[in-house]
């Protein structure tokens, strides 16, 4: 039976470090500060932007939740987003999305200053990724917490064959760049992708973020792999499951995150590191 890869346990000593660093800026009389801006009324939206702003307060991060209706214009955003730019107790700012269909998603992503991009998305921080830049930038968080699992568990990652199934710009994309940057061999799949078990049995590393539920069976993993599995569905039993099926895989990888316990802790845990990355990195230069 596989290792579970616990993301609780990793996002508490990640979280508790964090707090640490908190800690000494305010002793310098700096306070790292978070701006989210949320619009409309999507429920998953609303529940994940509460979560973020009370973890952020809890380890004495600044934050700020800034919450729009449905039909704000883009012109209103835009002016705010400069305002979070220009504001010095702000380092980190991001959109929630989704976002409703009259909005400009790219343009809004845009606006922010690079420096303050703590999703990483900014084309600016994507480019720093994407040509392995010798400097700081943020990353997209899941993929980086992802990243950071894989390191407490000391998996090795230089020469491996690394498979992700997934190409979102928010976790597929910069996943496959970050194993890159990390010398693995990466092929990047997607739910459409012919012979799909060919290439993921390969894999000595397979991150699954298709948004498919149970996409994965046993029978298309290699024997000894270590299986990320960042989906998440919630069943009619409302019990949560991901696009890997665990009980067929569990017994044939290495190593497995569970869902829920897995990445999903690791995304929050990793943006409060970054808010305080960004402010670090402001101050020093």
């Amino acid at each position: 039976m596989a290792i579970l890869i616990d993301g609780r346990a990793v996002a508490k000593e990640i979280n508790e470090n964090t707090a640490e660093r908190v800690t000494r800026l305010a002793n310098e009389g700096i306070i790292p500060g978070l701006a989210v801006i949320l619009v409309g009324e999507d429920p998953a939206s609303k529940i994940y932007t509460r979560m973020k702003d009370k973890k952020a307060k809890k380890l004495g991060i600044h934050s700020v939740l800034s919450v729009y209706p449905d039909d704000v214009r883009q012109e209103e955003l835009l002016h705010d987003i400069r305002q979070f730019n220009e504001d010095k107790m702000i380092n980190g700012i991001l959109i929630q999305e989704p976002l409703p269909d009259h909005l400009d998603g790219n343009e809004l992503l845009n606006a922010i200053d690079p420096h303050k991009d703590v999703d990483g998305f900014h084309p600016y921080n994507v480019g720093l990724l994407y040509s392995n830049a010798n400097e700081n930038y943020p990353v997209s968080c899941t993929p980086k917490g992802i990243m950071s699992l894989l390191k407490h568990y000391q998996v090795k990652l230089e020469g491996a064959r690394a498979v992700v199934v997934g190409r979102s710009i928010l976790v597929g994309k910069p996943m496959a760049a970050l194993l890159e940057n990390a010398n693995a061999t990466v092929t990047i799949a997607n739910r459409h992708t012919r012979n799909l078990s060919e290439i993921t049995r390969q894999a000595d590393v397979l991150v699954v973020a298709a948004g498919v539920k149970h996409l994965i069976t046993g029978e298309m993993v290699k024997k000894g792999a270590t299986v990320i599995d960042v989906g998440i569905h919630r069943l009619e039993d409302k019990t949560l499951t991901g696009d890997v099926d665990f009980e067929s895989v569990a017994p044939i990888a290495k190593m497995i995150t569970p869902v829920p316990g897995g990445v999903g802790p690791m995304t929050i845990a990793t943006l409060m590191e970054q808010t305080v990355d960004l402010t670090e990195w402001s101050h020093n230069g």
